[in-house]
């Protein structure tokens, strides 16, 4: 297993003076991910959680839906030409019965630690594959006041950017705001995918009384990560793209962005939101 964090010497200016010092950074390395013994998709990821990582991109990708479509994950032995095992190739077996679609023509393979999977922007393939339809009955309720502390709490519980400043994080709050599950990762959507695919393996799909909180801006990626897992509330701290927004709005999902203090934007399914009548204006 790769090491979360790496050690790197750097030269430091501050104020004209000049040092140099070890400096802490986050480890970025590819993860391959295998299905059924083929590969499927490369990304660029943080080591730690792997199985969780595949496990929540098969999520997302409409292959797999709850615990029993999933069989095994293993780390691929072997995987050098020398045959040592590089922990950065996992393959996935389902379970039998599992119908797995031709993911692979409808985007790009190769996804990156910023962008996520590049290509993939129809709303139509998230609207036919989607298992978990957004069904909180009765319908979750979260107050601005609620909200607007769910940015520190998350960053109150990453451990690794403290040592590196270079990590996003996703975490899973209730929908009283208790803390359920939290991941780090160079990739935003690697650390949806982590938390989604540790609610697979635990049988917690869908996340239908949940809000998705995620550093940095809300991608069309991240939001259809949340659709297909249930989640009714996603919550980012800067802004959603315009596809994003479209999507919330199909599929019935809360989409909230620009949350810093007792500021943010509510962008789709306002219903959710417990607003005083009186200071809604238009």
């Amino acid at each position: 297993m790769g090491r979360v964090t790496e050690r790197r010497k750097v030269i430091r200016i501050r104020d004209g003076a000049v040092s140099t010092r070890p400096d802490t950074l986050v480890a970025e390395e590819p993860l391959e991910i295998r299905l059924n013994g083929k590969p499927l998709a490369i990304t660029m990821r943080t080591p730690g959680d792997d199985f969780a990582l595949a496990a929540g991109f098969l999520v997302s990708e409409g292959v797999l839906a709850s615990a029993p479509d999933l069989r095994n994950i293993v780390y691929c032995a072997g995987a050098t030409a020398d045959g040592s095992n590089t922990y950065n190739v996992v393959d996935v077996t389902t379970a039998p019965g599992v119908t797995v679609p031709d993911i692979t023509l409808e985007r790009n393979v190769y996804t990156t630690s910023s962008c996520g999977l590049c290509g993939k922007a129809s709303l139509d393939a998230v609207r036919t594959t989607t298992r978990h339809p957004i069904a909180d009955a009765p319908p979750l309720r979260v107050t601005p006041e609620l909200l607007s502390e769910l940015p520190d709490r998350l960053r109150a519980a990453q451990r690794v950017f403290d040592r590196t400043g270079g990590l996003h994080a996703a975490a899973l709050f209730d929908e009283h705001g208790e803390l359920l599950d939290v991941r780090e990762d160079v990739g935003r959507h690697n650390a949806v995918d982590k938390l989604v695919g540790r609610a697979l393996q635990s049988g917690d799909l869908p996340l239908s009384r949940t809000v998705l909180m995620v550093s940095g801006r809300a991608s069309f990626e991240l939001a259809q990560k949340a659709v297909m897992a249930g989640i009714p509330v996603l919550a980012a701290v800067s802004a959603p793209s315009s596809l994003a927004v479209d999507l919330a709005a199909e599929a019935g999902m809360t989409l909230v962005g620009f949350l810093r203090g007792s500021s943010m934007n509510v962008y789709a399914g306002e219903e959710r939101i417990a607003l005083r009548a009186a200071a809604v204006r238009a």
